[in-house]
């Protein structure tokens, strides 16, 4: 069974003003399946998350993670360190 990759894709094409069609035809794939990975219905390839992650000029850790993403307000205000 696969584990679930958590990610940030929808968050950052929305900063960026990217939509799924534009980013699904710079990486070479459907608009769907960009919609899929953001609701966690399909865990991307490792080549399509570089691909991804160099179309956004990130890390590809800075968008895909095993572990589930902090809150941004907890990472920017330090809400939840605590915790």
């Amino acid at each position: 069974m696969s584990e679930q990759v958590h990610n940030r894709l929808a968050m950052v094409r929305a900063e960026r003003k990217v939509s799924r069609q534009s980013l699904a035809e710079a990486v070479g794939v459907h608009y769907q399946t960009i919609g899929y990975i953001e609701r966690g219905q399909y865990n991307p390839s490792l080549d399509l998350a570089l691909k991804v992650a160099r179309y956004f000029g990130l890390p590809v850790e800075a968008l895909f993670s095993l572990e589930p993403f902090q809150p941004l307000t907890d990472q920017v205000y330090g809400h939840g360190r605590d915790r």
